[in-house]
């Protein structure tokens, strides 16, 4: 077997982890990590034992140093592995290599094409722990289903924690595209991973394991669908609840030593998007602020209402938003709303509460909003998330944009730096893989750690909301977490961006994220017209087609291409001597410009124009190497009847550069006095 590089980030660390402290307790299982993700208690206290959560993934090499601002925004996030290994006459290629004890708690991938298999070595043995086509076990159907494995907008993600004693590998065995250069063969993964300290006890993964605590994992999958089902029994539960306003405010005040296990907020108000903006929400545990944030992005939904189901947040069809962070403090919390905007707004808020016994490993939950508009969408910039100084734990973020054009804003990695990194130890593939889908899908989806409640659209245009929450993939920091993600937009935009960060942190923690009173009572960022109607229009996609011989007609909404009103009449895969029949309403007798603005691209063909069934202008070519306009053709003036005319067109052929697809788009068609 040969054998190649590891990568230089161990280095770092093997360093790091010397720090951590070692407990006798039991071992580290399956099955007690699979316990721990579903303990919801667990995250509220600093790990114990402790470990390192950090990420291998495929981003591009070229990123060395913000120095170098070409390389450190560099996109070949893909096929980018540790090395090659020779193994039984295949080569395999390197994700992951790195010594334990630890374990995996994610992996995500996705790609054109994923023909290859994806093995899981452990503790140094020949054969992997877990084999299979990746599709298949990271996809949700070789290993374990939904929800821990699933495809959620073409992004494969696997929640299973793998643990292992001494030693993890994985590798894949498709091809390179750096060595076949076809564009089925890029693959993007990331793996997140623990370290423990040297000496604590983990069973490693092996089938006999995954088969001995099968009930325990089949229990967990049914309770992250129900997050519901995890809050304690009502006999260990205080539950308040208040009614405010702007006109009516007084706060909710908690004494402890508690934690709140449950809150609940509705929102009441004639425009429900402005006020999920503008009510912000405050809370103060055991005399620091905590948590300062609007409640639509606190609870994960961003702008508006956006019904969507988490294991830590989920937003209901009537409005109501939950969480289900534990928010322990020791002597007393304070939870009130500010009321920011220029409406009414009525808020109902509800507040469940249990014993909490507070120690030196307790910390109190956090959250912290960051807005700017406009922003510039090139040149590309690291957005900064949140820098803290403290000791605590990172659990999830939520980011709420608007984005002016139809064009994908998401290509930026997340670089998380933790205890005073020099080269961030977190490297992503892309903000939508980043929040665990893929290809800037604009699709709703839902899962318990990750969700897109809401994709306005056409394309990627308009207000966005992506969501993370973690679990076993929380990350710990001793002194200090930066979080950054690039801003990296193909197109030249405007837009507005928002984001909030949960986390845990010992009482003294500082950020660097202050209240923004001003920014919040705005409201939310307008979002600009993708088209504009053409005054005197008669826009193509509302005429009646009379008569077409062969292919087939339909409305086309594509605004991106700058059509009138966003849309086109479009007549697809006809043949060289079809005809098509227009017809065009005239409410008034007399001499009238008639004029054309028709669109050009790749697969459109060449086109002899009639009216009323005379031939008017030579044939059309409206080949073009883009998706564009043709600009407005005279095609002469009429005396026109008042009544129905027709607008013929018959394909005569198409340019040898063109795809034979005979293609043709009316946009518009103006009828104008002369001398106007």
């Amino acid at each position: 077997m040969k054998r190649t590089h590891r990568s230089l980030s161990v280095v770092g660390l093997v360093l790091w982890i010397g720090s951590l402290s070692v407990v006798a307790a039991g071992p580290i299982t399956f099955g007690s990590l699979l316990e721990e993700m579903v303990d919801r208690d667990r995250i509220a206290r600093f790990p114990d034992p402790e470990y390192a959560c950090r990420q291998f993934s495929s981003y591009d090499r070229g990123m060395v140093s913000p120095e170098d601002k070409e390389g450190w925004f560099a996109n070949g996030d893909f096929s980018q592995f540790l090395g090659v290994e020779e193994r039984d006459g295949r080569r395999e290629w390197v994700m992951m290599d790195v010594d334990g004890p630890g374990c995996i708690v994610r992996i995500w991938c996705t790609g054109p094409n994923m023909r290859g298999t994806l093995r899981i070595y452990v503790d140094g043995q020949d054969s992997p722990v877990i084999s299979g086509k990746v599709v298949d076990l990271i996809g949700g159907i070789a290993l374990v289903g939904e929800p821990l494995s699933a495809v959620r907008a073409r992004g494969q993600n696997l929640y299973l924690p793998i643990p292992y004693a001494r030693h993890c590998k994985v590798t894949y065995d498709g091809p390179n595209f750096w060595e076949t250069r076809k564009n089925e063969d890029p693959f993007y993964y990331q793996i997140n991973y623990r370290t423990y300290a040297p000496g604590t006890a983990v069973e490693s993964f092996s089938p006999a394991v995954f088969k001995r605590d099968r009930q325990v994992l089949q229990r967990v999958q049914r309770l992250l669908l129900a997050p519901w089902e995890a809050v304690p029994a009502q006999n260990a539960v205080r539950t308040e609840s208040l009614t405010m306003s702007k006109e009516a405010f007084q706060p909710l005040v908690i004494t402890g030593p508690r934690a709140i296990c449950r809150m609940t907020v509705r929102l009441e108000a004639a425009d429900l998007e402005k006020a999920t903006r503008s009510t912000v929400l405050v809370m103060e545990c055991d005399g620091e602020q905590t948590v300062w944030a609007p409640v639509g992005e606190f609870f994960g939904s961003g702008l508006g209402v956006n019904p969507y189901r988490g294991w830590w947040r989920t937003v209901a069809r009537d409005g109501t938003m939950t969480c289900y962070w534990p928010m322990p403090f020791e002597k007393q919390c304070t939870i009130r709303l500010l009321f920011l905007g220029d409406q009414p707004v009525r808020a109902t808020v509800g507040v469940q509460s249990k014993p909490w016994t507070w120690d030196n490993r307790s910390m109190h939950f956090r959250a912290n909003w960051h807005h700017r508009y406009p922003v510039a969408s090139q040149p590309h910039f690291d957005w900064n998330y949140i820098t803290i100084r403290g000791r605590g734990v990172l659990v999830g973020d939520t980011l709420a944009l608007m984005n002016g054009v139809i064009g994908w804003w998401g290509e930026g990695d997340e670089k998380i730096y933790i205890d005073g990194e020099s080269f961030p130890s977190h490297v992503g593939t892309g903000t939508e893989d980043y929040y665990g889908y893929a290809y800037c899908t604009p699709e709703f989806f839902e899962a318990p750690f990750h969700a897109q409640p809401r994709a306005d659209g056409p394309g990627n245009f308009g207000r966005v909301t992506n969501t993370r929450s973690r679990s076993l993939d929380a990350i710990p920091f001793h002194t200090s977490l930066r979080f950054d993600l690039e801003l990296w937009h193909w197109e030249k935009t405007t837009m507005a961006y928002a984001t909030t960060t949960y986390w845990y942190a010992r009482p003294g923690a500082t950020c660097n994220i202050q209240p923004d009173p001003e920014e919040a009572a705005k409201g939310p960022a307008p979002v600009p017209s993708l088209w504009k109607d053409v005054p005197g229009a008669i826009e193509g996609e509302g005429l009646k087609v009379r008569r077409v011989t062969g292919g087939t007609t339909e409305v086309q909404f594509a605004p991106q291409f700058g059509w009138s009103g966003g849309r086109q009449l479009w007549w697809r895969d006809g043949k060289v001597g079809d005809t098509l029949e227009i017809e065009v309403p005239v409410d008034k007798a007399g001499r009238r410009v008639l004029k054309v603005q028709l669109t050009k691209a790749p697969d459109y063909g060449i086109v002899q124009l009639s009216w009323d069934s005379r031939k008017v202008v030579p044939a059309i070519d409206l080949y073009h190497t883009g998706v564009v306009t043709s600009g407005e053709i005279d095609l002469g003036t009429f005396a026109l009847e008042a009544g129905t005319h027709v607008l013929g067109v018959e394909i005569v052929g198409a340019n040898p550069k063109a795809i034979a697809r005979h293609m043709f788009g009316l946009d518009y068609l103006k009828l104008e006095t002369p001398g106007e």
